[in-house]
């Protein structure tokens, strides 16, 4: 997912989040604690030990009660987060108090685009949480697990939120059109491949309702596609091989094969000609983890609550998710492992996702009441808990490289973009994005 996609994500959480079905989620508050608040050595001057967080955007662990839980549970600590709204600001800020080695808070958010770097290249600035007391690392999904552990073997972040994929549909489009609406014969349509979900939109074209198009964006197909292969812009030694990927050749042709038969909108993500498409109607179906919901229920609005459903994708996927770290810097480092620990076990894991979306990296949550039996009202009761639990189990562990960020965001934003919305040719389009990715990383 691209660093803009990271940072839109959690404003997504933040704006929509009260919009998501009443016992499914919360309202939130915007996180507003300034750093340096905490005394000198990490205490509040009361003999209580202030444990600081440090994330970005939206994590929801205030929100949905976890620092005021754990604070009960601990009567001698009090949680303390500062948030700094995008992924892109705070990161390199991460870097230089690791540089510094000062300025550090007890915990740190790292995003999953970045997640690499620091385990190849700063694994020696973190604790090694794989090897906490109360950590099981068998509860995690393997792939995220492996995300964050260096070839050293140390493990230098557990696991939050991971973003499996579904498609969300309209279903009263659906039906003009001729297709099926049940979600379990929609998601045969397309199951096993993302082939016959293009076929799905030629299908739809043939029989589209008037001012409509079968989905969002050529970028958002790419996005959903490459994201389910193992390799795609870096292979298993850390060489950058998106040229001659398979798994991008063929997102890649996916994408132009949905600009050529029209069968997208012409959007771009996240723009507000892409929110006003949600309420106009716009288009049929979008690539959808969990987190999309709120935004969707918020975009589309009440007018369209009984015209959503959600299928699953063609093929497992992933969109999304960070890590929570704690540099060996940390004033109270012995806390913030403990806490660390605490708000990924299952149990927290699948209070978030009851009140804030994000969907649990823990697979032992997955079980537990609030997941399992999780249905969404807006999207006609769709048994979200086991759609995108199905979805999480079956995603593989994918290689993440430094710069993955930087190359899928010219592969959409300019080489897709350039054919999809200025009638460039698909070869022109790719020019432009190899073009790009050479100048960013000085090839």
């Amino acid at each position: 997912m691209r660093s803009r996609f990271r940072m839109s994500r959690r404003v997504v959480v933040l704006t929509a989040v009260a919009a998501l079905s009443t016992g499914l989620l919360a309202g939130c508050a915007e996180d507003s604690d300034e750093p340096g608040s905490a005394s000198p050595g990490g205490g509040d001057g009361k003999g209580r030990t202030t444990v600081t967080v440090g994330v970005f955007g939206v994590f929801g662990y205030k929100q949905a009660g976890l620092y005021d839980a754990y604070e009960k549970l601990n009567p001698g600590v009090t949680v303390k987060e500062t948030s700094i709204e995008r992924v892109d600001q705070y990161y390199p800020n991460l870097l230089t108090h690791l540089g510094t080695g000062s300025g550090l808070q007890d915990i740190q958010a790292v995003e999953v685009g970045n997640i690499t770097e620091v385990a190849a290249k700063h694994s020696d600035k973190f604790v090694d949480l794989g090897e906490t007391t109360g950590v099981d690392k068998e509860s995690f999904v393997p792939w995220k697990w492996a995300q964050a552990t260096a070839e050293n073997g140390k493990t230098v972040g557990l696991g939050t939120d991971i973003g499996p994929m579904a498609i969300c549909y309209r279903k009263d489009l659906f039906r003009q059109a001729g297709l099926p609406t049940d979600r379990k014969e929609v998601g045969k349509l397309w199951a096993g491949d993302w082939r016959k979900y293009i076929d799905t939109g030629r299908d739809y074209m043939a029989k589209a309702p008037k001012g409509t198009v079968f989905l969002d964006s050529a970028g958002g197909v790419y996005n959903a596609a490459v994201s389910g292969n193992v390799e795609r812009y870096y292979d298993k030694s850390g060489k950058i091989i998106y040229k001659d990927s398979p798994a991008v050749k063929e997102a890649w042709g996916l994408a132009m094969d949905a600009i050529d038969g029209k069968m997208t909108a012409k959007l771009k993500q996240f723009d507000k000609t892409w929110d006003q498409a949600y309420a106009n109607g716009r288009f049929a179906t979008v690539s959808c983890p969990p987190w999309m919901l709120g935004y969707i229920k918020e975009k589309a609005g009440e007018k369209a609550a009984d015209r959503w459903d959600v299928a699953p994708a063609p093929k497992p996927a992933n969109w999304g998710g960070s890590f929570l770290a704690v540099p060996e810097a940390a004033k109270n480092k012995d806390e913030a492992v403990k806490l660390a620990a605490w708000l990924t076990a299952p149990e927290q894991q699948a209070k978030l996702f009851e009140k804030q979306a994000s969907f649990p990296s823990s697979r032992a949550a997955y079980e537990l009441p609030e997941v399992a039996g999780a249905r969404h009202e807006y999207f006609d009761h769709a048994p979200i808990g086991k759609i995108f639990a199905d979805a999480a189990r079956g995603i593989p562990t994918l290689v993440v490289g430094e710069k993955d960020l930087t190359i899928q965001t010219a592969i959409t934003d300019v080489g897709v973009l350039q054919v999809e919305q200025q009638g460039r040719t698909p070869g022109q389009g790719w020019a432009a994005a190899v073009k790009n990715i050479d100048n960013a990383l000085d090839q």
